[in-house]
C-alpha cells in the first residue's frame, strides 16, 4: 500500500446567525424584499408576503414580468420553477410549490427562474423527500461510489415492490398492514484459498504540511501504524512505518508486511491506519486554549511519547467480495475515541472523512496478487471446505467432552459479555463447540469469539456449524449484532433470529439497532432489509425508525448511509410523507422561535415579558399556527395535537432557553398536552436511559412485579436538538419543599412537605394508595438509578405526580459519572433515599416498620430481576459505543454495570453487596439534603 499523508488545520467551527426568516414579521411587517433572476437575463427586485406559498410567489411574478423587457421568451408559466441555495449551502429546486416561502427559507432571498424538466410528478416526489430527510436527491444522484449506487438500487427496489403491493390492498388491508449479494463470478483458480502469500502495502508518504499541527516540543517525527482487524480483533501483529522527521518537506515509500497469508484474511477483514506524532520531550503548557494533544490517549515507548494525529479504516475486500487492489486515496478523521488498540480506531467508520479539503489524506496502493481478480469464494464453496476438512478428520465431530469439561464448559458460558476469554478457554470451546450447539446455543457469542478468524479452515468449519445452530431468542440474538461479530453470516443468523420479534420489541431496541446500521457495509445489508421491511409494514416502527435516522443525518460519518435508507422509506411510504413533512416543518418553526429568544437574550438583554411577547407574536403568526396545528406528535404519533395554546406557552430560564409548547387536545377529554423542545443539548443518552427504564419496568411485569414507572417520552430530533413529554399533574421535589417553608435554606430539611403535599392532593382511601404508588416508584427508581449510575441528583431532577408516583428525569450524567467540585464528588450515596421519603413510606409514623420493611423487600426483588438480565443491559449499552455520547465511549464506561449488577457474583453475595449500598444510602441520606439545600439557595426561583 502506499500513502501519502497530509496534514491540515480542520474547517472552523460553524457560528448561529439570527434566521432572516424569523427576524422578518415580528414588527407586524410580512413582506420581504426578494431578487429574482429570470432565465431571459432580467433581474427583478420586488416584495412578497412571507406566508405566500411558491405558486402565489410565482403568478406575483409573472404579473411583474409582463412588465419588462423579453417577457414573451419565458414562454408558459408552468413551464418553469424556482431554483434556491437553501440553509445547507446547496441548490434546491422548489419542485413543490404548494410550500410557503418561509418554509423553505432560503439562505439568502434570491430566486432563481429556470425551466422545468419533464417528469414533474417525479420531481416533486424527489424534492418532498429531499426537504424531509434533509438532504437533496441531487447530492446522492451525484455520488460516483459504485457501492452506494448499488445498495441505492437495491433498497430502492425493496420500497418499489412494498409501494405497489400495498397500490392493490383494499382499505383495510392497508389499514392493518400500516398499523398494526452474488459475488463476482471467477475461476476457482483465483479464489483466495489458492493464495499463500502473505498481504502486503506499499507506502508513498508526502509530509509536506504536517507542520501545521500545533506540537509543542523539542523533537517531532511522525510515524504511521496499519493493523488487520476482524471486528475488534487483531489478526496479526501490526506493522509500522519508520520515522520522519516533519521539519522537511520530502517524499518516501514504505512497503509494509503483514504476517497472514491471504488466503487466511476473513471476509470482513479492515485495515485500520494511525499517523501519530513521536516526540522526544513535551514542554508543560500552562495554557488551555491548544489541547489538541491532552484531550487524546497517548503510548509512551522507550522515553518517547506518540500522540495520535489522524485515523482512516477501509475494508480488504470491496463490495464485490473482490481483494483490493490498485491505488487509493482515504481522507482521515481526526477525532479519537477514548479507548485505542495500539493507537488505532477499529471500531470506527469504514467511511472517509467526506471534508476531503481539510482531512489529512492517506495514499495507499494494494498489490496485484493475480492477472485475475483474487475473489472471496462463495458460500457454497466455503460449505465444500468444511465438508473437505471434516472428511479428513475423525475428531472433529467425535470431539464430545466429559462431565468435567461440561461443568468448565457451563461455567465459562454463563460468563458476562464483558468477561475476557484465555487462550486456554477458546480452545475447550472451540473443541467442545458441538457441545455448546447441542447444551448452550445461547452462547454462540462467546463460541465465535473462540474461532481463529486468522484461519481460513476455522472460518469454514464455523459457516458449516451455523447452518445447523439453533435458533436463538431475539434477545438473545442483540449480541451478535455487536462489533465484535462482523462476520456476513453471523449478521444474517441474528437478523433471522430477530424476525420473531413483535412491533412492541422491535420498537424497544430500535435505538440500538439504528446504530449497528453506523458499521453495517453496504453490501451487507441485512439488518438495512429487515428494519425497512417492518418498517414499512408497520407505521409506528417507520415513524421511529425515520426520526433515529433522521437525528444523526448531521454526522458526515453517517450521512449518506442513513440518508438512502431514509429514501428508500419514504418511496415505499409516500402516504406517511406528508405526515413526517409537518412535523419536519413543526420543528424548523420551534427552532427559528428558539433562537429568536436566544438571540433577544444574548445581543439586547431584553427583558423576560419582552422576549415571553416576542414569543407569542411569532407563534400568533399564520404560518405558525398551520404548521404547529393538526399535527402528529413525533413523541407519539398516536397522538393528535389540535392546536397551540399561545397563552400558557413560555420559554425555559436555563442557559438553552428551551421552549415550554402547550397543546389543547380534544382527543385527551381536553386535557393539555405539554412538550418541551430543546435546541443545544443531546438527548439521545436521555434517550437511552428512559429506554433502558421502559426495559426494567417491562422486566419487572414479566416477573409479575410493578414498580410505576414514569418513563416519559424523549426523541431527539436532530443536531443537538429534540423533544421532551412533560408529565401532567407533577411538581418537583424541590417546588414542593419551597412552598412549605418561608426560608430556601430550611426548605430541604421540612420532612413533612412532601407528605403534607401528597395529603393535599389526595384523601381516604385515595391517599394510601397515592402512599403506595409512592412507595412502589421510590422502590423502582432507587434500584435503577443505582444500577445505572445515575448522577446529578437534586431536588430539580425528582418529581411526584399528585397521584404519589416518584420519578427522576434529566439524565445528563449516567455510569457512575457523578458531579465532583474541586476534586471531591457532591454526590456521596450509591442513589437517593432520603428521610422525607422514609417519612411517606411509613405514612408519617415512626413506629411503622412494617411499610419500611416492606419497601426495603421490593427493592431487592427488583434488584434480583436486573441482575438475571444483566448480560441484556450490558449488550444494549455495547451497541451504542458507536454513538458517540459523552459518557459512554468506551467497554470501561459499561463495566460499571458490570460491577453495580454484582455480575459474577451469586445472588447471596450480590444481595449482601446491594444491602450494604442500601444502608448506605440511608445512613449518609444527610449529605443529599445538603446538597439539595445548596441548589434551592443557588435557585430560588
Amino acid at each position: 500500500m502506499c500513502f501519502d499523508v497530509v496534514v491540515c488545520a480542520m474547517p472552523p467551527a460553524k457560528t448561529d446567525q439570527l434566521d432572516l426568516w424569523v427576524e422578518s414579521g415580528l414588527d407586524g411587517d410580512d413582506q420581504v424584499m426578494v431578487d429574482f433572476l429570470l432565465p431571459t437575463g432580467i433581474y427583478i427586485q420586488m416584495e412578497v408576503p412571507r406566508e405566500s406559498t411558491i405558486q402565489n410567489i410565482k403568478l406575483l411574478l409573472w404579473k411583474e414580468a409582463q412588465t419588462y423587457p423579453l417577457f414573451s421568451l419565458l414562454g408558459e408559466m408552468e413551464g418553469h420553477m424556482f431554483e434556491c441555495v437553501n440553509q445547507a449551502a446547496v441548490h434546491e429546486e422548489l419542485e413543490d410549490e404548494t410550500r410557503r416561502l418561509c418554509d423553505v427559507r432560503p439562505f439568502l432571498p434570491v430566486l432563481k427562474l429556470i425551466t422545468r424538466n419533464c417528469g414533474r410528478a417525479e420531481r416533486i416526489l424527489d424534492s418532498k423527500i429531499g426537504v424531509l430527510i434533509g438532504k437533496g436527491l441531487h447530492e446522492l444522484d451525484a455520488l460516483q461510489d459504485q457501492e452506494v449506487k448499488d445498495f441505492r438500487s437495491k433498497m430502492k427496489r425493496i420500497s418499489e415492490e412494498k409501494m405497489q403491493c400495498m397500490q392493490l390492498m383494499s382499505w383495510g388491508e392497508w389499514l392493518r398492514s400500516c398499523y398494526s449479494m452474488t459475488l463476482e463470478a471467477g475461476s476457482l483458480e483465483n479464489l483466495i484459498d489458492k493464495h499463500e502469500g502473505v498481504i502486503k502495502i506499499t507506502m508513498h508518504y508526502d509530509q509536506s504540511q504536517v507542520s501545521s499541527v500545533n506540537l509543542v516540543c523539542q523533537t517531532t517525527f511522525i510515524q504511521v501504524r496499519a493493523g488487520l482487524f476482524h471486528g475488534t480483533e487483531l489478526l496479526c501483529k501490526t506493522a509500522v512505518s519508520s520515522e520522519s522527521s516533519s521539519r522537511s518537506e520530502h517524499v518516501w515509500n514504505k512497503t509494509l508486511e503483514f504476517d497472514i497469508a491471504v488466503c487466511d484474511l476473513p471476509r470482513m477483514a479492515r485495515l485500520c491506519f494511525a499517523i501519530y506524532a513521536v516526540m522526544d520531550k513535551v514542554k508543560k503548557q500552562r495554557s488551555t486554549k491548544n489541547t489538541h494533544l491532552n484531550k487524546y490517549q497517548t503510548i509512551r515507548k522507550a522515553g518517547k511519547v506518540h500522540y495520535p494525529i489522524a485515523w482512516v479504516n477501509t475494508m480488504v475486500f470491496d463490495y464485490r467480495g473482490q481483494l483490493k487492489t490498485g491505488d487509493i486515496i482515504l481522507h482521515c478523521w481526526s477525532s479519537f475515541p477514548d479507548e485505542l488498540e495500539e493507537m488505532l480506531n477499529p471500531i470506527g467508520t469504514i467511511q472517509t472523512n467526506p471534508y476531503t479539503e481539510n482531512a489529512t489524506e492517506l495514499h495507499i496502493s494494494f498489490p496485484e496478487y493475480s492477472t485475475q481478480p483474487v475473489v472471496f469464494p462463495a458460500f457454497d464453496k466455503i460449505l465444500e471446505k468444511a465438508a473437505e476438512i471434516a472428511g479428513a478428520s475423525d475428531s472433529m465431530t467425535m470431539g464430545r467432552g466429559g462431565k468435567k469439561f461440561y461443568i468448565e464448559l457451563k461455567e465459562i458460558m454463563e460468563r458476562d459479555p464483558l468477561s475476557q476469554l484465555c487462550e486456554n478457554e477458546k480452545d475447550l470451546i472451540w473443541t467442545l463447540r458441538h457441545d455448546c450447539r447441542e447444551n448452550f446455543p445461547q452462547s454462540l457469542p462467546k463460541l465465535l469469539l473462540s474461532v481463529k478468524w486468522s484461519k481460513h479452515e476455522d472460518m469454514a468449519q464455523l459457516q458449516a456449524l451455523l447452518q445447523i445452530w439453533p435458533k436463538l431468542s431475539p434477545r438473545d440474538a442483540l449480541e451478535l449484532l455487536d462489533f465484535n461479530y462482523p462476520d456476513q453470516y453471523v449478521r444474517e443468523f441474528a437478523v433471522n433470529c430477530l424476525r420473531d420479534m413483535s412491533d412492541d420489541e422491535l420498537l424497544q431496541y430500535l435505538l440500538q439497532l439504528v446504530q449497528v446500521l453506523r458499521y453495517e457495509p453496504y453490501y451487507d445489508c441485512a439488518l438495512s432489509r429487515f428494519l425497512l421491511e417492518r418498517a414499512q409494514s408497520s407505521r409506528k416502527i417507520g415513524h421511529f425508525l425515520f426520526w433515529h435516522l433522521r437525528s444523526e443525518m448531521y454526522m458526515p460519518a453517517v450521512s449518506v448511509h442513513f440518508a438512502l435508507i431514509l429514501e428508500a422509506y419514504c418511496r415505499g411510504c409516500i402516504p406517511h410523507i406528508e405526515v413526517l413533512k409537518k412535523q419536519v416543518e413543526a420543528l424548523s418553526k420551534l427552532k427559528a422561535v428558539n433562537e429568536l429568544i436566544k438571540f433577544g437574550t444574548i445581543k439586547t438583554k431584553t427583558k423576560q415579558a419582552h422576549l415571553k411577547e416576542a414569543m407569542m407574536t411569532c407563534l400568533r403568526q399564520t404560518g405558525f399556527i398551520e404548521t404547529l396545528s393538526d399535527l402528529h406528535s413525533p413523541l407519539n404519533p398516536n397522538i393528535l395535537l389540535a392546536g397551540v395554546n399561545v397563552e400558557r406557552c413560555k420559554y425555559m430560564d436555563s442557559k438553552m432557553k428551551p421552549l415550554w409548547i402547550v397543546y389543547n387536545n380534544k382527543l385527551l377529554g381536553g386535557d393539555t398536552v405539554d412538550i418541551i423542545f430543546k435546541n443545544g443539548d443531546d438527548l439521545r443518552q436521555d434517550m437511552l436511559t428512559l429506554q433502558i427504564l421502559r426495559l426494567m419496568d417491562l422486566l419487572w411485569k414479566e416477573a409479575n412485579l410493578e414498580y410505576r414507572i414514569v418513563p416519559y417520552g424523549c426523541l431527539a430530533t436532530g443536531d443537538h436538538s429534540g423533544l421532551i413529554e412533560v408529565v401532567s399533574s407533577a411538581d418537583t421535589i424541590a417546588n414542593i419543599q419551597k412552598t412549605s417553608s418561608n426560608m430556601a435554606a430550611a426548605a430541604a430539611f421540612n420532612k413533612d412537605a412532601l407528605l403534607n403535599w401528597l395529603k393535599d392532593k389526595n384523601s381516604g382511601d385515595a391517599l394510601d394508595k397515592a402512599i403506595e404508588e409512592f412507595t412502589l416508584s421510590c422502590a423502582g427508581y432507587c434500584v435503577a438509578t443505582y444500577v445505572l449510575g445515575i448522577g446529578d441528583r437534586h431536588s430539580d431532577n425528582i418529581m411526584v405526580r399528585s397521584t404519589g408516583q416518584l420519578f427522576h428525569i434529566d439524565f445528563g450524567h449516567i455510569l457512575g459519572n457523578f458531579k465532583s467540585k474541586f476534586g471531591i464528588k457532591r454526590e456521596r450515596v450509591p442513589f437517593i433515599l432520603t428521610h422525607d421519603f422514609i417519612h411517606v413510606i411509613q405514612q408519617g409514623k415512626t413506629s411503622n416498620t412494617e411499610k419500611f420493611g416492606n419497601f426495603r423487600q421490593y427493592c431487592e426483588e427488583a434488584y434480583l430481576i436486573l441482575r438475571k438480565n444483566g448480560n441484556l443491559f450490558i449488550t444494549l449499552f455495547a451497541l451504542m459505543l458507536t454513538a458517540g455520547l459523552p459518557e459512554l465511549t468506551s467497554v470501561k464506561d459499561i463495566q460499571y454495570l458490570k460491577d453495580s449488577l454484582a455480575l459474577g457474583k451469586t445472588d447471596e453475595e450480590a444481595l449482601k453487596q446491594f444491602r450494604q449500598k442500601f444502608d448506605e444510602a440511608l445512613r449518609e441520606s444527610w449529605t443529599t439534603k445538603v446538597n439539595w439545600m445548596a441548589h434551592i439557595v443557588a435557585h430560588p426561583s
